[in-house]
């Protein structure tokens, strides 16, 4: 019985301890998970506390699972954990069972799982921690109290510190689609050999005040014209695996027109600044922005503001004097929050690649790399189709 505790609690406290780690490394990718559902709920007042709810989440399953292998006030963090997986356990069961939300981000980017395959999980850890609880006066602490919460607040220091860290600077092991080294226009494709969803017409008629709908060419026996066409839409047979990386990333100038193809297939340096909005000028970052401005304008380099604020952006570039040497290009916002998780962030490309990125707070490192670029010998930016 003994080694049967002892192995349940390494699987449990490492297992807690793992998955916070790789949350704690991309904190706003669970806080934006957490507005999926809260949108899928209508609890869309919670949306500006997520990122809140999110650090504090991983800090407590750190925390929890050192907790665990240190033995450490067991009966608190049996309950605490108990009452923890229930939530996670409906949370993800909901997902699998609805479909409405496809991932549940328990291992944030880097370990993506499907809903199923996360509610499988937390069925296994339930076992787990139903095992512990109901075993909890077996476990004896393996250190004094004094050591164990020197232990744990260390834990909750460093956990904290950590994602305040990679809130500023990025991610440090960077598991998204907009990693460097990344060709855009691949990544927008679907991945060779998927199977695309497949899908037949159906056709939505009324008769007689009911509403009926026809797949393909079923036809009732019946059919005449006391059916009444309301519409149609293509009903979901089987689903593919052919989604792209890179979703939703669609470039628009100021009118509307489509630049996307246009920009990425340019050839040539090009830097693109992600941006939900600019709020602040002068931003703490602006100095080391306008030595960036000035070196790509010298080497005839282009540089696009992509935002899902025009408005906002085109007034901060006018305030910053530098809306003549500048492209704005409006996106998607979920693409911006996949691409950017500081606002805002750099990318330097050749071509469609990904060659660098930073966060605002390090566009002291990209100067060096910026500078080091051959100035252009042509125009890059095409006037007609990518307006300034």
């Amino acid at each position: 019985m003994k080694i049967l505790v002892s192995i349940a609690r390494i699987i449990v406290g490492v297992l807690f301890i793992f998955s916070g780690l790789v949350k704690a490394n991309d904190p706003l990718g669970l806080s934006y998970k957490m507005q999926e559902f809260f949108e899928v709920w209508n609890f869309h007042w919670l949306d500006s506390y997520t990122l809140i709810f999110s650090i504090v989440m991983i800090v407590f399953e750190i925390v929890a699972g050192v907790a665990i292998l240190l033995g450490w006030r067991m009966r608190l963090f049996s309950w605490l954990l108990l009452l923890l997986i229930i939530f996670f356990t409906f949370l993800t069961g909901y997902a699998y069972l609805s479909g409405k939300v496809r991932e549940c981000g328990c291992f944030g980017d880097c370990i993506p799982l499907s809903a199923g395959q996360s509610f499988s999980k937390d069925l296994i850890l339930l076992v787990l921690i139903l095992f512990l609880f109901f075993a909890q006066k077996r476990i004896k602490p393996l250190l004094s109290q004094v050591a164990s919460i020197a232990i744990l607040v260390l834990a909750t220091v460093l956990s904290v510190a950590f994602q305040w860290y990679v809130l500023i600077h990025l991610p440090t092991v960077d598991c998204l689609p907009y990693r460097a080294g990344t060709n855009m226009p691949e990544k927008m494709k679907a991945p060779p050999g998927s199977i695309p969803d497949s899908t037949v017409i159906t056709m939505v008629y009324n008769k007689n005040g009911k509403q009926i709908d026809i797949v393909g060419n079923n036809f009732p026996a019946d059919f005449d014209d006391s059916y009444k066409f309301v519409s149609r839409y293509d009903k979901l047979v089987r689903k593919g695996n052919a989604e792209p990386a890179i979703k939703d990333f669609v470039l628009l100038t100021e009118t509307g027109t489509d630049t996307t193809q246009a920009v990425l297939e340019q050839d040539g340096f090009k830097i693109f600044i992600f941006t939900k909005e600019l709020d602040e000028y002068p931003a703490p970052w602006v100095k080391e922005f306008s030595l960036i401005y000035t070196m790509a304008k010298a080497k005839h380099i282009p540089l696009y503001f992509i935002t899902g604020n025009y408005d906002n952006v085109a007034d901060w570039t006018r305030r910053a004097g530098v809306s003549d040497g500048v492209s704005i290009l409006k996106c998607d916002a979920t693409a911006i929050k996949t691409a950017a998780r500081a606002n805002p962030t750099l990318y330097l490309l050749k071509k469609g690649t990904i060659l660098q990125k930073w966060s605002y707070a390090d566009l002291g490192l990209a100067l060096p790399s910026i500078n080091e670029l051959p100035g252009a010998t042509t125009a890059i930016i095409n006037h007609d189709t990518i307006p300034h």
